[in-house]
């Protein structure tokens, strides 16, 4: 499965923000990695990434990566190696073993939900809940209508349903400049999509996609609270489906969903909206830590384990006098 973080079209999104983007690629590997800011310092970052076909060109890869960080001083390489031609059970022993040790905090999703779309896609539909596949063969009969849209103005629909979707669940999306920006790079490349559920000619839902090769990520979306009733959303994200099937894609990754033993994630809720389309849960490594810099490195994980030891004793003192 050809992840959209490392295509080309991301990297184009990535340089369009003003960050510096390495790629390298040899014989059975390649990545695409990004210089960012951290409490460390710099940081040489390749999510879900990097590619590599065996161990041996997994240990190319990282050797590459290592020399891109002591090119341009980054303390660490921080990596994400889901297609690393690992065995996944064996994944965790061996990246220790090349030196790499977990991250503080995951990255990127280190579950998500993938619906493959080989076959006829009524089987794709026989997979999801009954709810699910009735409301998109008959919501029309409700004057609910879809269209796809690749103009990046068209973006705006999608951030004030978001900002909806933050009051009401009081969390804070991702920055209307940044969207912007994604969707001035990638939707004329025809790299991502903006599906549009519309009432009686006005918008009520959107979801935004990304497209690599072969697989569909289902990236952000959110609906108008004043039409929930209508589960709007549930049919557009069928018909997004249905879409990247015709286009001949081979998945569509949900992206992000909460393990089946946490059920306070705080992904839980749009987890079980996810698992109701069916697909199969895919499990990746997580994010990792190749220190370059290792004083350095050091010095920093020292810092957080000391600052977040502070945060838990302030909120356990305030608990015991109930503030």
């Amino acid at each position: 499965m050809d992840h959209f973080l490392q295509t080309q079209a991301w990297a184009d999104v990535q340089a369009s923000l003003g960050r510096r983007v390495h790629q390298q690629s040899g014989p059975g590997w390649r990545f695409l990695a990004v210089e960012e800011k951290n409490p460390a310092g710099k940081v040489l970052y390749a999510p879900y990434g990097p590619v590599a076909a065996t161990p041996s060109a997994f240990d190319a890869a990282l050797a590459a990566l290592v020399d891109v960080a002591r090119s341009c001083g980054a303390v660490f390489v921080r990596i994400e190696p889901v297609s690393a031609g690992l065995e996944p059970s064996a994944a965790d022993a061996e990246l220790r073993r090349r030196g790499l040790q977990p991250a503080p905090v995951n990255q990127q999703p280190e579950l998500s939900r993938v619906i493959d779309l080989e076959g006829d896609f009524k089987d794709v539909l026989a997979g999801m809940k009954p709810v699910n596949r009735n409301l998109y063969r008959n919501i029309h009969k409700k004057g609910v209508t879809f269209r796809s849209s690749q103009d990046p103005d068209d973006i705006r629909i999608l951030l004030d349903f978001l900002h909806m979707t933050a009051r009401r669940n009081g969390f804070k999306p991702q920055s209307d400049e940044y969207l912007t920006q994604v969707a001035a790079s990638l939707m004329p490349a025809g790299a991502a999509t903006l599906f549009i559920a519309e009432l009686e000619g006005s918008p009520i839902a959107a979801a935004l996609v990304y497209d690599s090769a072969d697989t569909r990520t289902y990236a952000h979306a959110a609906l108008d609270d004043s039409h929930r009733k209508l589960s709007a959303g549930i049919p557009l994200l069928v018909t997004l489906i249905a879409e990247a099937k015709d286009r001949g894609l081979k998945h569509v990754d949900l992206w992000g969903v909460a393990p089946a033993d946490q059920p306070d994630h705080k992904w839980a809720g749009f987890t079980a909206f996810k698992k109701s389309f069916g697909g199969r849960e895919v499990s990746y490594p997580g994010t990792w830590d190749l220190p370059v810099k290792k004083l350095r490195y050091r010095a920093y994980q020292a810092a957080r384990k000391l600052r977040n030891m502070a945060v838990a004793g302030v909120r356990s003192a305030r608990a015991r006098t109930g503030r």
